[in-house]
């Protein structure tokens, strides 16, 4: 019997990320793999998902979401993003950001159209790209300070490039686009007519007082900008997979048509509870996310440093990227299994995030588990030194 694989999926394989997830159940570790996020949800949004259940409210909703959760999110921009947007005709709600994301790349572009990628990268955006019939250029940020120059951009343009992936607080380096560097991809993408698509689900993680910047809020940026978000990560609700895009009607309705036909609408109760919770949920409740989120930072980073596994401390999202040279291993996936073998800890490989050689001696821990956990795992890393 023939492979019943397409061709269009041939290149893929399963993500060390949930194969490491694997593992650490085998050997009974703490998983810092996995973004699994599991921790206590808000009661607000609960409850009122709760109460969106019992009140019967289980029919199809419009595919690019319901009223109430699409006014929320325009309030929601507004203040948070300071981007202004039409709720009826600029918002698909969508199935979690990657649903997004897979609805941008199949509804804007065609087979062969380049993105622009920077690495290290979300493994998702460089899968569904591809997946996509499109080809990702990689734009390789080097560490410490993973910086954005206009020469990098340029030396990786191509007649055929038509959008760049902005994703900010990155996943998996933590690290938060500045002004400076926004504006140079701004500029770099006015002058060269391209389209920016931004994976900003971890705009709540910004730590040390630094500020969360919406490209699309910059000069000429708004009506070239696909900006995507959702709720998995801000309210602990990983598998209620909630996420939109926001862009003018010309790029939001290519979007949507692909939303519908592949997803139909996204989970209706869930959509009409996450509306309610958004309007009784205060700022304070972000702002202590974000301190507790940080002290897991600094939890996480004390660790690492003394086991001797440097790390580039994020800051934002809630990952971190450490250097495990020191281990002696020539790939991370070996490091990485070292690390779960010897002290029970899981990673994830620092390959997964890069198409170069430039991951192979870093992994990346996760810090969204709870603080007995979390000090338990950084006394399991101590053991290493």
């Amino acid at each position: 019997m023939n492979d019943a694989r397409s061709d269009r999926i041939d290149f893929l394989e399963q993500s060390y990320i949930r194969h490491m997830s694997r593992e650490c159940e085998r050997v009974g570790g703490i998983n810092l793999g996995q973004g699994l996020c599991p921790l206590p949800s808000p009661p607000e949004v609960l409850e009122s998902a709760s109460d969106a259940i019992l009140e019967d409210r289980s029919t199809y909703s419009p595919y690019e979401g319901v009223p109430e959760l699409r006014e929320a999110l325009a309030n929601k921009m507004a203040d948070h993003n300071g981007l202004e947007i039409d709720p009826d005709e600029e918002l698909v709600v969508t199935i979690g950001a990657t649903g997004a994301f897979a609805c941008a790349v199949h509804g804007l572009f065609d087979p062969g159209d380049e993105f622009m990628l920077f690495e290290p990268y979300y493994g998702y955006h460089y899968n569904t790209i591809r997946a996509g019939e499109c080809t990702p250029h990689m734009v390789t940020l080097e560490p410490p300070e993973w910086t954005i120059t206009r020469d990098q951009l340029e030396a990786h343009y191509t007649e055929a490039t038509e959008a760049i992936v902005v994703n900010t607080p990155v996943n998996p380096s933590g690290q938060v686009l500045s002004r400076d560097e926004l504006e140079v991809i701004a500029g770099f993408c006015r002058d060269h007519d391209i389209l920016a698509i931004t994976d900003e689900i971890y705009e709540y993680f910004v730590y040390d007082e630094r500020e969360h910047i919406s490209l699309a809020t910059l000069p000429g940026m708004r009506e070239r900008t696909v900006t995507i978000s959702g709720f998995s990560k801000t309210f602990a609700i990983t598998g209620w997979r909630l996420g939109y895009a926001v862009a003018p009607p010309r790029l939001a309705d290519p979007v949507g048509l692909v939303d519908d036909i592949h997803y139909v609408c996204a989970p209706t109760p869930l959509q009409h509870g996450v509306a309610r919770a958004m309007d009784e949920l205060s700022d304070d409740y972000y702002r202590k996310m974000a301190a507790e989120f940080q002290e897991r930072r600094d939890s996480i980073c004390e660790a690492l440093e003394a086991a001797d596994l440097a790390p580039y401390h994020p800051e934002g999202a809630y990952y971190v990227l450490a250097d495990v040279s020191r281990l002696g291993f020539d790939d991370s996936v070996d490091a990485a299994m070292h690390i779960l073998e010897e002290g029970g800890v899981a990673s994830v490989p620092g390959t997964s995030f890069y198409h170069s050689e430039s991951g192979r001696d870093l992994v990346r821990f996760c810090y969204a588990v709870e603080g007995d956990k979390l000090r338990e795992a950084g006394d399991r890393l101590q053991s290493l030194a």
